[in-house]
């Protein structure tokens, strides 16, 4: 055999080994390379996983923080509007006060003029030193010294339970008794104020505070009882809408 014939022989032989290698080598690569894809998608979604538990914490930190801001802002709205009407009454007692002064004033003249001598009298208590222990108690609260005003409301009203700024008193003694969270005596003052004088156009306010002052002593039954007469009685005014309201969500 030449060797040319020989050679031809071999290669023929090698060549089918050869082939073989090269499928079997192209095989393990396509192994190699899907388990390298299915590690690359393992860990894609464990990233994805984590990136949504992260952002589910999130969403829940959000959550928490929008309802305490809400709780807060709704405590400050509630401070604003007794402030507002601190402020409102007390422009409207200043005019109410002049006016009457000038009615006095002028009857007393009128009197004089037509009166017989003047016989003795038993003094009565002076209303003078009545309207300055009121106002005492009501700039304390518009100075936002809610126990000092509460105090002086309560002794005032303990004082003068027959005056003419009685009204006024329990009113503005249960929002400030209510702020250092004396809520059984604001609820008090606030019932006693709209049964008293349930003509008051604060009456709405008032129930509306002693609802909350209710909420905080967790007396739900005491507190549905007033939401449900806010809501009837007084239906028209902005308070009783949202005695309405609450009241459908429960």
């Amino acid at each position: 055999m030449s060797r040319v014939e020989h050679w031809r022989k071999d290669w023929r032989i090698r060549l089918p080994l050869m082939l073989v290698c090269v499928a079997l080598q192209g095989v393990a690569q396509a192994g190699l390379f899907d388990d390298e894809e299915a590690r690359t998608r393992v860990e894609a979604l464990r990233k994805q996983m984590i990136e949504v538990n992260i952002n589910l914490e999130t969403l829940n930190r959000n959550q928490l923080d929008f309802a305490n801001q809400t709780e807060t802002l709704r405590a400050e709205l509630a401070k604003i509007r007794g402030q507002l009407e601190v402020l409102s009454y007390d422009l409207e007692a200043a005019q109410k006060r002049q006016k009457d002064f000038y009615v006095d004033l002028d009857n007393r003249v009128r009197k004089l003029e037509t009166a017989p001598p003047p016989v003795a009298e038993t003094p009565k208590p002076d209303e003078g030193i009545e309207v300055r222990d009121y106002e005492a108690a009501l700039a304390a609260l518009k100075n936002l010294k809610y126990k000092e005003a509460a105090e002086q409301m309560n002794v005032f009203i303990a004082t003068y339970p027959t005056s003419t700024l009685a009204a006024s008193a329990h009113y503005f003694g249960g929002y400030a008794n209510a702020q250092i969270k004396n809520h059984l005596k604001a609820v008090e003052l606030f019932g006693k104020f709209a049964a008293t004088w349930p003509s008051d156009e604060r009456v709405p306010s008032a129930l509306e505070s002693q609802v909350n002052s209710l909420d905080a002593l967790k007396d739900s039954k005491g507190a549905q009882a007033v939401l449900t007469t806010l809501a009837t009685q007084y239906a028209n005014s902005d308070a009783g809408k949202r005695a309405q309201l609450r009241l459908k969500k429960k």
